[in-house]
C-alpha cells in the first residue's frame, strides 16, 4: 500500500501526463526510486529529493508533506510561482509587477 506522499506523487505525475521515466529524468532520480516512492509504505525521501520532485512537477515541497488533503492545488501552484518569481532578476520582477497591475484594472 502506498503512503499519502506516494498517492500525491502518483496523482500529480498522472495529471502532468508524465511517465515514471520522464519524471525521473527531470528530477534527476532513478525510475525505480520513483516507483518505490509511489508504491511502498516506508519511503522517506530527503529534502533534496522532495525539492527536485517539486521543481520537476511545478509545485511547492509542502504539497507532498502537508497532511491536509483538502488544500487546493492552486495554493501549491501559487507557492511554486512565487518561488520562481524570487529567482528572477530585478528587471524581470519589475516587468512582471507591471503586467500584474494591468490585470487589476
Amino acid at each position: 500500500m502506498a503512503t499519502r506522499l506516494g498517492e500525491k506523487l502518483h496523482e500529480l505525475r498522472k495529471q502532468k501526463k508524465l511517465t515514471l521515466e520522464a519524471l525521473a529524468e527531470q528530477a534527476g532520480l532513478s525510475k525505480s526510486y520513483l516507483w518505490e516512492l509511489e508504491n511502498r509504505e516506508s519511503q522517506s525521501p530527503s529534502a533534496e529529493k522532495l525539492t527536485a520532485l517539486a521543481d520537476a512537477l511545478g509545485v511547492a515541497v509542502s504539497y507532498f508533506i502537508e497532511e491536509d488533503v483538502r488544500a487546493p492545488e492552486e495554493r501549491h501552484l501559487d507557492e511554486a510561482f512565487f518561488r520562481n518569481y524570487q529567482k528572477l532578476d530585478a528587471d524581470a520582477k519589475e516587468q512582471l509587477r507591471k503586467i500584474l497591475e494591468t490585470f487589476k484594472k
